[in-house]
């Protein structure tokens, strides 16, 4: 499956919105999630082979060098009627694979994903729902909120760098919304984790949506097992990225960071 880039914006100093369409996506079907993912396949300057291609060929066929990076990003939107697919990119400069492809994007270009996998979506019977993350959770919180029910309470405290990366975000649920800075902070790491303590949570049962980055969500996590007494299963809880380490690097010990995460709480 492909999609060819329509548009390309950006929508805050790190955050490039890509559009995709056209009919390489007319096998797409979204699940009935919020936080549905697609696969995508960036390959390397140079590929011999062209910009439409099946990743399990090019594995078989080419040598490593030119196996294309895979990464998983949440969608931020699908139009089926007009078949358009937005992917909201997080960017750091040049680092990483898929920033910088996103940054570089121009109408025609086109990006080969598999999917969409998903997992998660408020739970309509909780009496209120906690979304946390930073940027790299920011597109699954933003369609979460419109899935939670009119007039439910809904916490949100998200980690931006300043008030130029701040997102506008609605939901029918009563919102309670923070932004938190890294800039001018002694101890951007603690920022979700400090707010998290510091709150009274609302009376009934909490359905809960944890991701960003490594270390810190892992101390979120423990907080909320551990301290607020939240199940497992009441929690959506996930590392998406290290901040020690390059995508590739965090790919291949991801698995045992999450392990280590679970015998935090056995």
């Amino acid at each position: 499956m492909f999609g060819q880039v329509e548009s390309t914006a950006w929508v805050t100093p790190s955050i490039v919105r890509v559009v995709l369409g056209g009919e390489g996506l007319a096998g797409f079907a979204m699940p009935d999630h919020t936080d549905a993912y697609v696969n995508i396949a960036v390959p390397p300057a140079g590929a011999p082979y062209g910009p439409v291609f099946d990743p399990a060929t090019v594995r078989a066929e080419h040598d490593r060098q030119w196996w294309p990076a895979r990464r998983r990003y949440t969608v931020r939107a699908w139009d089926e009627g007009r078949r358009r697919l937005t992917i909201d990119f997080v960017v750091h400069g040049d680092a990483g694979v898929a920033g910088p492809w996103a940054a570089a994007a121009r109408p025609g270009d086109v990006l080969v994903l598999e999917g969409p996998g998903s997992g998660y979506r408020p739970d309509p019977e909780a009496d209120w729902h906690l979304l946390i993350g930073d940027e790299s959770a920011l597109p699954a919180i933003a369609a979460s909120l419109g899935a939670v029910p009119a007039g439910r309470p809904v916490v949100v405290r998200l980690v931006c760098d300043d008030a130029s990366h701040e997102l506008p975000l609605e939901s029918p649920g009563r919102l309670d919304l923070r932004w938190l800075h890294r800039a001018g902070s002694a101890a951007p790491d603690r920022l979700l984790l400090d707010a998290l303590e510091q709150l009274a949570f609302p009376a009934g049962r909490v359905d809960a949506f944890v991701h960003g980055e490594a270390d810190e969500i892992r101390g979120i996590r423990r907080h909320l097992l551990v301290e607020r007494g939240l199940s497992r299963a009441a929690m959506s809880c996930s590392p998406y990225w290290h901040r020690t380490l390059a995508d590739e690097e965090w790919r291949r010990v991801k698995a045992d960071f999450v392990a280590a995460m679970e015998a935090d709480v056995a």
